[in-house]
């Protein structure tokens, strides 16, 4: 599994964590706040290529390199 579907899935589980925590325990729109910040950085990425989670699972060595990205073309 590469780092780039780690990402998609983490992103993807933790937008449906705070919308089901904003439908069912809180009721309050404060969990939305959550939502929006993982969508905006998924936004910034998309255009800068930048990703903070990337950074942490290549430093912990977790995932196969995407290929596309500058620290990973070295490692092929």
């Amino acid at each position: 599994m590469t780092r780039e579907q780690i990402l998609r899935i983490l992103a993807g589980f933790f937008i449906l964590l705070s919308l089901f925590l904003d439908g069912t325990i809180s009721m309050e729109p404060s969990w939305l706040w959550f939502t929006a910040f993982v969508g905006l950085n998924l936004f910034q990425s998309g255009f800068t290529g930048f990703c903070p989670p990337e950074k942490l699972l290549a430093a912990m060595n977790i995932g196969k390199p995407c290929g596309w990205s500058k620290e990973d073309n070295g490692s092929q």
